[in-house]
Formats: structure tokens, sequence, C-alpha cells
């Protein structure tokens, strides 16, 4: 990082102030979101897999369509601990301003996997559109987990000297 970035980065309010930190590393929910985020990352990674192998061969539908419905569980999931840690640091449920354009995108993940469902239970869309459907979910939650990394570099790069951000903290959702 250059001088120029790393001067800017200083000028920004921190992510956190000292009592939201304190708050932050006392929630529950901060290991809880530490384990979750990662294992609906990999899910995703295993259920992109699973689709693009049945875009290519025609097998395994059930597997595809299943993974999907698996991450899209977690999802809920980690949205649900995701507000709770929220209203433990900041006091509001979603959309705290250190959070704000994450929680915005995370409710585009979480419509475009309640759609995935809601075509999924309905059998109105041909299973390429289902998958297709739920890898443009993928694709925006790509998108809202690299937002919650970099959250996750500003945090560390604004801590105390001696000081790191947890890292299992903004890797939520």
């Amino acid at each position: 990082m250059g001088n120029g970035s790393q001067k800017r980065l200083t000028h920004r309010r921190p992510l956190y102030t000292a009592e939201q930190r304190r708050r932050r590393d006392a929630s529950r929910w901060t290991l809880v979101q530490g384990v979750l985020a990662p294992l609906q990352f990999v899910v995703c990674l295993v259920s992109i897999a699973l689709i693009h192998h049945w875009f290519a061969t025609g097998d395994h539908l059930g597997l595809a369509t299943g993974s999907v419905v698996v991450k899209t569980a977690l999802l809920f999931a980690i949205m649900v601990t995701g507000a709770l840690w929220e209203r433990d640091v900041f006091g509001q449920y979603l959309f705290a301003r250190p959070f704000f354009w994450e929680d915005v995108v995370s409710m585009v993940v979480i419509a475009l996997h309640v759609a995935f469902l809601g075509a999924w239970i309905s059998g109105l869309v041909s299973a390429s559109g289902l998958l297709g459907l739920a890898l443009a979910a993928y694709a925006v939650y790509i998108v809202n987990a690299v937002q919650f990394l970099m959250k996750l570099r500003a945090a560390r790069l604004s801590a105390p000297v001696g000081q790191t951000a947890r890292p299992v903290t903004e890797v939520a959702r």
C-alpha cells in the first residue's frame, strides 16, 4: 500500500470506538460468525462445483440443488446471528453506519436466495433457470464477502497500536 493510501486510511473514522471494540470482543456472536462465515464460503464453492458439473454433464441435479438449499440455510443462520452481533456491538440489528452498505448488499443476496427457494418449491422454473439463479445469487454473495473482507482489513488498520481486530468478526454475512 502506497503512502497516499495509508494517509487516507489514517484520516478516516475508526471502524469501532473503544467501547464497540470491547462489545465486539465480548459478544458470543463473534465466534459464531467466525465459524459460519468460512463454512458458508466452503459450501458455496462446493455448490458452484456441483452446479458447474450439472451444466457440463446434466448429472446430479439433486445434489446441485440440495447444495444451494444448504447454502441458503447457512445464509439465513449467518444473517440472523450477524444481526444479533450488530445489535451487541452497535445497538441496532441492521444497517449500523459502519456496515450499512454491506447490509444493503446482504439484503440483495438474501432476496436472490429466497427467489431461488421460491422457484425451486414452485417448480415453475427450469433446472437451468433455477441453477442460473443460484449462480447469480452466488455472484452477489461473493461481492458481499469481499465487502466484509475489506471491512475486516479496515478494522485491522484502524486498530490501536499493538491490538488487531479479531478476524472472525467482520467476515460474517
